[in-house]
């Protein structure tokens, strides 16, 4: 029986590879390998050496092969899709000038905060980019870069992200895409390009820059013998442009021009993500108005405070993440690392509403009804940022997709449903940033839509769906109360 045309999806995060090998006609996942990376630093800073990201990944690739048993020639196609805003610069050679600053360094607050009033406030970036400067923000990281080690910014012959920097790798070409470009800072999602004021702003010359693709799926290039060789794949298979690995699961979810549009997704992670594909572009300062990997919309809320801190509470109270029980009269907002979304970066942890009667359990289950209030507020900011009424009775029928490893868990699959009152969708397939980037691979490599490959891929595939519950409001209100009226000593913000 002949081998059947697969293609490589990639997800590097700030942890790990992970390399999936899907069959590009079922969309079936025939193997996954992965290899971990080394994070270091303490006090805010969050670094990595870029060359562990490209051994992790041939690692990766090598691992899902053989787990596979196909042979490297049944591959077509590879793509990228890679942990947002980290600062990658290269020497003429393309070898890192030193460690990348990850997504989550928080050194470049101040930076942040500088660039923000220089252009002029919020709004004068939501109007450019989208998004208003935080610590995350790769165009924030330059500027720090550029204040704290100017020799490597001085002696920068490339500026990449991380995904770029691995895309680069495999096809010899500088490039990235829409998605990605649009959590640097200083790209425009106003007029799809470089903003060169903004460029000019940060010192930054546009020749340092890859070339942006018309999006994630464009075959930028293909595998050079070298990167082969490292690999162990063939030699001239399609290498896609790829994108940022929030993109990739809108992808892998089927959320994009030809698929569902306006249909918000809730990752529970770490971190609180909630994002929807729409068509219109979106210019709140209280959301990330990113580009998506398909020539739509991404708007992007992200609350910096859940699973972890959840299991901080947990581990504090000395209960497992799933004896937790409704938090009663208890109120916790768990901003053990200040928030983003609301913007409180030195917020800490508020605990109010306790009785003699409160149990550990409900202190706990306190901890998930902050955590989901926030990012459930969120949710409907996104909404409105896509022209809609979250209210709305046909906008409110739509359901929430699940995903990260919260989406696993009873206590957090049952918090979101009581607080949301909306019916909730957990999909299957949970390499949902992997599976995006393999359909992008598959785009390149025979062509067609990759939303609408992926929505096709899902037809086969498994899912849970959970119907709506009644809203418990009187938590929402009781939570949703004590964050508007907790003063800014408490909060810290």
């Amino acid at each position: 029986m002949p081998s059947p045309a697969v293609v490589i999806g990639v997800d590097s995060s700030t942890q790990s590879t992970k390399a999936v090998l899907v069959d590009a006609g079922t969309g079936e996942q025939l193997a996954v390998g992965r290899a971990p990376h080394v994070v270091t630093g303490e006090a805010g800073a969050r670094e990595s050496d870029p060359e562990v990201w490209w051994r992790a990944l041939c690692e990766a690739v090598a691992a899902g092969l053989e787990e596979s048993g196909l042979p490297a020639r049944a591959v077509t196609g590879i793509a990228v899709a890679g942990q947002q805003h980290g600062l990658v610069v290269l020497d003429r050679a393309g070898r890192p000038l030193r460690p990348a600053l990850l997504w989550n360094d928080t050194r470049s607050a101040p930076q942040a905060a500088a660039l923000t009033g220089a252009l002029g406030g919020p709004g004068a970036w939501t109007a450019r980019t989208g998004s208003v400067p935080v610590a995350a923000i790769t165009a924030s990281k330059w500027q720090w870069l550029r204040e704290n080690d100017p020799a490597s910014a001085a002696d920068a012959a490339g500026v990449r992200l991380p995904h770029d920097f691995l895309t680069e790798r495999l096809a010899g070409v500088a490039a990235t895409d829409p998605g990605d470009a649009s959590g640097s800072g200083w790209y425009s999602t106003a007029t799809g390009a470089y903003d060169p004021d903004l460029l000019d702003l940060l010192g930054l010359d546009a020749a340092l820059l890859p070339e942006v693709a018309p999006t994630g799926a464009a075959r930028i290039g293909s595998l050079t013998g070298v990167a082969a060789e490292a690999l162990g794949l063939p030699a001239g298979i399609a290498v896609a442009a790829g994108t940022g690995d929030n993109m990739s699961a809108a992808v892998g979810l089927g959320l994009g021009g030809e698929g569902l549009l306006d249909h918000p997704a809730l990752s529970l992670g770490t971190s609180g993500t909630v994002f929807a594909a729409s068509r219109t572009r979106p210019a709140s300062p209280a959301l990330n108005g990113f580009a998506a990997a398909d020539g739509t919309y991404l708007p992007l809320a992200c609350t910096l405070n859940c699973t972890l801190a959840v299991d901080k509470v947990a581990a504090l109270l000395g209960l497992d993440r799933e004896d937790a029980a409704p938090g009663g009269e208890a109120v916790l907002l768990p901003y053990l690392d200040g928030e983003r979304t609301p913007d409180l970066p030195t917020a800490s942890g508020l605990l109010t509403g306790l009785r003699h009667h409160t149990t550990r359990q409900q202190l706990l289950g306190a901890a998930y009804e902050g955590a989901a209030v926030t990012v459930l507020r969120a949710t409907d900011e996104l909404l409105s940022a896509c022209g809609l009424d979250p209210h709305a009775p046909e906008v409110a029928a739509r359901p929430l997709r699940l995903i990260g490893g919260g989406a696993q868990g009873r206590m957090w699959v049952e918090t979101v449903r009581r607080l949301s009152g909306r019916p909730v969708v957990i999909p299957g397939n949970g390499e949902l940033v992997a599976l995006g980037a393999a359909a992008l691979a598959a785009s390149a490599a025979g062509g067609g839509d990759p939303v609408a490959l992926a929505t096709a891929w899902q037809k086969s595939g498994t899912g849970r769906q959970l119907p709506p519950v009644e809203r418990d409001t009187e938590t929402w209100e009781r939570v949703t109360s004590v964050l508007e009226r907790a003063s800014e000593p408490l909060l810290g913000g």
